[in-house]
């Protein structure tokens, strides 16, 4: 049932969105703060039989008639007392119906003084109002404040990292030119352990190249530089791609990777090279936190208007209370100066970021020790026959 709110001035029902009474004009916001808030002289308030008037307005009435020397104490407390007995006949009165009644008090003072006091409360609630709009222009303007100078420390961290990133590319290059030459003997024959001198440097320099790639990546993102360039793409191609690129990881870490493709699968809409890292980050973040042993998938069902595709794993897991962490940039759940597993913490938020501004955000269920899968969906193109 709707809530019923009646006119505290002439008792009509209202609607509790109103602001004034459309039968008298009182102001109605104003007597719902005052009924809520306020304590009055009179105690029978709580009851519904209660009439309510003007007088619910007017916290402590008794107490003003007397500041004012317009009633003598002696019938205050006569009204008082009859107003208690018909409490307990359970036939409540207002103080000022009582006074009334009992001729302690006359209409015109009475309505002169309740006129009085709901004119004081409405300015002092139009004052409050104002204050209240002061503090909240002042704490606008001190978060606005706050937003620009966080804007401003972002840029210059965006500019800073893209900066360094490539400033360390320069150098870089040359090492990897230079152990390219000596792995392929241009600058003379190399011993065994040479040679597996080098291809230790060439991994490490292959990772270091990745790291920096990725740094880019999020400075141009930061920098709000990121575009996509989408175009119908098959799904077993992007797999068939990211499965070749990491079957041999996976093949020397001792772990099984499989892929399950839906038949007839439609084609997406996507920014290829952009999608195709993002699937080549989950597969490597998969393979880098399962043990030797177990198994890595990437799966591709068809829904209704695309595909839905998802990286499982049967790794160490992740707290499910901390899962929100692994999206977080330079973020490591691990970051002890001892931590088994390196990386920058960029890869999965560079992901989230990607996958977002394809329209989509990709989820994570995790079972600490049993392994962790990621999901998330790719629309698919319009009436694309399959």
């Amino acid at each position: 049932m709707a809530p019923v709110q009646i006119c505290p001035r002439c008792s009509q029902v209202v609607d509790p969105a109103m602001r004034d009474c459309p039968h008298c004009g009182v102001d109605l916001a104003l007597a719902a703060i005052l009924v809520t808030e306020q304590e009055f002289n009179a105690p029978v308030l709580a009851s519904h039989s209660a009439p309510l008037t003007p007088e619910i307005l007017v916290p402590r009435l008794g107490d003003i008639l007397l500041e004012k020397k317009l009633i003598e104490p002696d019938n205050l407390q006569r009204g008082l007392d009859y107003q208690r007995q018909l409490v307990t006949e359970k036939k409540p009165r207002l103080l000022g119906q009582v006074l009334l009644e009992n001729n302690l008090i006359d209409r015109e003072i009475l309505d002169q003084v309740i006129t009085e006091q709901i004119f004081q409360l409405q300015v002092a609630l139009q004052k409050s109002n104002l204050q209240l709009e002061q503090r909240v222009q002042e704490r606008t303007r001190d978060l606005q404040d706050a937003l620009s100078k966080l804007s401003e420390l972002n840029q210059l961290k965006s500019n800073f990292i893209s900066n360094i990133s490539h400033e360390l590319r320069t150098p870089l290059t040359h090492i990897k030119g230079y152990l390219d030459l000596l792995a392929d003997g241009s600058l003379g024959s190399l011993s065994e352990e040479q040679h597996l001198a080098v291809d230790v440097m060439q991994r490490s320099e292959s990772r270091l190249e990745e790291l920096i790639e990725n740094l880019l990546r999020f400075s141009i993102i930061s920098r709000g530089e990121f575009t996509l360039h989408k175009t119908p793409v098959t799904v077993f191609e992007l797999v068939k791609s990211v499965i070749a690129r990491t079957e041999k990881k996976a093949q020397s870490r001792g772990i099984d990777l499989q892929t399950y493709l839906q038949d007839n699968l439609p084609r997406v809409y996507v920014d290829a090279e952009k999608m195709t890292w993002v699937l080549l980050q989950l597969l490597d973040n998969a393979i880098k936190f399962t043990p030797k042993g177990g198994h890595v998938a990437i799966c591709a069902d068809r829904e209704e208007d695309g595909v839905n595709l998802c990286v499982i794993d049967s790794g160490i897991g992740i707290p499910p209370e901390r899962t929100p962490e692994v999206f977080e940039p330079f973020h490591q759940l691990d970051s002890s100066e001892t931590r088994r597993y390196g990386g920058t913490g960029l890869g999965l938020a560079l992901v989230k970021r990607i996958l977002e501004a394809h329209g989509t955000l990709v989820k994570v269920q995790s079972v600490i020790e049993k392994g962790t899968r990621f999901e998330f969906f790719l629309q698919g193109v319009k009436n694309d026959p399959v």
